[in-house]
């Protein structure tokens, strides 16, 4: 027998504001066109005036909590993805825990861009199978509205805000890939890179910052590094590219999720694809993505799936689970 980081419940949250490609027309050298052929992006959505990281992560964080037929209460640990928090410190799963009314348990953040949502998956699973926790709510949560510079074109039309949350819940499995559950992580990261995807500020250069990119470069390693992490985290769990039902990707591009799928030998209809409605949503892309899944009805109990992601860092992973 062997502990498993089961799924129980999913939810998302994503803002009021709806933004298409044509609202940038106005103000930038763009179109529509140009947008939707390069990213498969059509629309995002933007926080509002005074709505946080934290309060969209409690959002979704309920919607999860009620899929899952459970009390916050009932929840051990809460761990928050994401590279903009509302503040410094403390941090945003702490605001969090607090939103949710949960007095007890402990709370954290996850930076790693976004990876984040991959990272923190791998680190629930930890506190899950070492018997520290016996459920964990896993968010991710971005408003990337607040880090864009408005007059880069290469930038600001790719990203949105929103939030996605994954309710995780220790089950006794067989302790063979047949299981339920998490079944494998793979992660890594080379700061080598971290000038190819950045915000050129921070607290201690007291610069709040633009997000910076060479999306050239990035699209070069993002192919080549999600295919091969996807392909570690199956072996590692003893399975292949055939075992699986779905792929789970960052929702970044369009493109790197086709060259993605072709170099793991998989059609684009084993691919959840959400990207041309929320953007580049960073962290929260993964949980969004799932969400939405399960409302569709694509996923069902058994799929063998596979979450992948990269980010600034450049940080990048990917975890194999069964629905």
């Amino acid at each position: 027998m062997k502990l498993r980081a089961v799924v129980r419940g999913v939810g998302h949250y994503l803002p009021a504001r709806v933004v298409p490609n044509s609202e940038f027309e106005a103000s930038l050298d763009t179109t529509d066109e140009w947008i939707r052929s390069r990213s498969g992006i059509e629309r995002r959505h933007f926080a509002a005036e005074g709505e946080t990281t934290s309060d969209m992560a409690a959002a979704a964080a309920r919607a999860a909590l009620a899929d899952a037929e459970l009390r916050a209460d009932q929840i051990d640990a809460v761990i928050v993805a994401t590279s903009t928090a509302d503040l410094t410190f403390p941090s945003a799963a702490t605001m969090v825990q607090d939103k949710l009314g949960m007095t007890s348990g402990f709370a954290f953040d996850v930076q790693a861009v976004c990876a984040g949502f991959v990272f923190a998956l791998a680190q629930a699973n930890a506190l899950i199978v070492s018997e520290q926790a016996s459920r964990v709510i896993v968010i991710g949560a971005e408003t990337f509205s607040r880090i864009m510079d408005w007059t880069d074109r290469s930038t600001c039309v790719l990203f949105g805000d929103g939030a996605g949350a994954v309710v995780l819940e220790a089950r006794q499995g067989t302790g063979t890939s047949h299981d339920r559950g998490i079944l494998s992580s793979d992660l890594n990261s080379d700061g080598r890179y971290r000038d190819l995807l950045y915000v050129d500020g921070g607290v201690s250069t007291q610069n709040t910052g633009y997000l910076r990119m060479q999306g050239n470069q990035v699209f070069r390693h993002a192919v080549v590094k999600l295919a091969e992490t996807a392909t570690r985290a199956l072996d590692k769990a003893g399975l292949g590219h055939d075992d699986l039902d779905w792929i789970v990707p960052h929702q970044a591009n369009i493109r790197i999720i086709e060259g993605t799928a072709k170099k793991l030998g998989l059609p684009m209809d084993k691919v959840v694809v959400t990207v041309q409605d929320h953007g580049n949503t960073s962290a929260a892309s993964i949980p969004l993505a799932l969400s939405v899944a399960k409302s569709r009805g694509q996923l069902r109990e058994g799929d063998l799936i596979v979450t992948e992601a990269i980010g600034g860092g450049l940080a990048w992973g990917a975890v194999v689970l069964r629905w």
